[in-house]
């Protein structure tokens, strides 16, 4: 197009017909409109990028919704009292794979109890069937003699904390994360959890305190910190149960005592369920109990475990610590 302005006025303007001022302005016009046209190509692109992220959250929307309001709640507050009966499982993904094989399991109110055996076991498949993120496909979960699979998954979750082994933090100050397990709490509420996690230590030593914005995902934070800020959360949370997925598994020795501290008062009062490769940190657990090939092959106390030296736990202790099962 600007060659043929350029071309067509040019003769024009030898021809006197129209003034070279004119021809310029013809000129800039053209490339204006040339400009204009080839953007339509990136508009065209970007129109197709957007239909495809359009599709994608339609068919979030689409999903069924997993909170029926119609459902009876759990007795408010809640005991605490959890059974696993005759529970079987098999992931959606891999139906040929049975990971849980008739599970049974007793929590009274305020116990705790620790998961142990070998990777994919079935340890974490346990946590997660009782926050109901998967459907069983054979037997009950209860809470207090009540099926979770009648409950309303919003207030059967309200009622449960979990401090994983990695702790996600937005990327907004510590008061917030905090907060995050309350979002109504009280700036005395928030700063009474820090001081029962063991958190004020760091968070006092920072210029702004609790106004300190952490990262995304708290990557300003050191990981017994991040883990000290998921601890006050769940204690601000305040929930009758409450779950601990390798909270220490990732520290170092100092970070693993100043958060088995506050984990210790995190505890009390709660019905708790631990799982844990590191040994060390159940010793003083009600009852442990040793998941293999998705069923519980061992139960009862660290001490009574121990005793048998041919046992699957007695065996896990002396890998870890190069000790003979009796003399530890």
């Amino acid at each position: 197009g600007i060659v043929l302005v350029i071309w067509y006025g040019g003769n024009l303007v030898i021809e006197k017909e129209i003034l070279i001022s004119q021809l310029i302005t013809f000129l800039t016009l053209t490339i204006f409109i040339g400009g204009s046209m080839s953007g339509l190509g990136d508009l065209y692109a970007q129109l197709q990028r957007t239909v495809g992220a359009s599709e994608r959250i339609l068919e979030i929307l689409s999903e069924k919704d997993e909170v029926n309001l119609e459902k009876q709640p759990l007795p408010n507050p809640i005991s605490g009292n959890i059974s696993f009966e005759n529970v079987k499982f098999r992931y959606p993904s891999r139906t040929d794979i049975e990971v849980l094989k008739g599970l049974n399991i007793n929590i009274a109110s305020g116990k705790k109890i620790a998961l142990v055996g070998p990777s994919g076991a079935g340890k974490s498949t346990i946590v997660q069937l009782l926050m109901k993120l998967y459907n069983l496909a054979d037997g009950k979960i209860k809470i207090d003699g009540q099926d979770i699979a009648a409950q309303d998954v919003s207030y059967l979750r309200q009622n449960i904390a979990i401090v994983p082994q990695e702790v996600i933090l937005f990327g907004g100050t510590i008061l917030e994360n905090i907060a995050y397990g309350k979002p109504d709490a009280s700036q005395q509420e928030i700063e009474d959890a820090a001081q029962r996690a063991n958190a004020v230590e760091f968070i006092d030593k920072f210029p702004e305190k609790y106004e300190t914005v952490v990262g995304e995902r708290g990557v300003k934070l050191s990981g017994g910190q991040r883990q000290r800020i998921a601890i006050a959360r769940a204690i601000l949370k305040d929930p009758k149960i409450l779950i601990l997925d390798e909270a220490t598994s990732a520290l170092d020795s100092e970070s693993e005592k100043l958060v088995q501290d506050a984990l210790n008062e995190l505890m009390k009062g709660r019905t708790t369920i631990i799982i844990a490769h590191r040994l060390a940190t159940i010793r003083n657990v009600d009852q442990i109990y040793v998941i293999k090939d998705g069923e519980i092959a061992e139960t009862g106390s660290h001490d009574d475990l121990m005793t048998d030296r041919n046992g699957i736990y007695s065996n896990l202790v002396k890998m870890q610590y190069d000790l003979e099962p009796l003399d530890s």
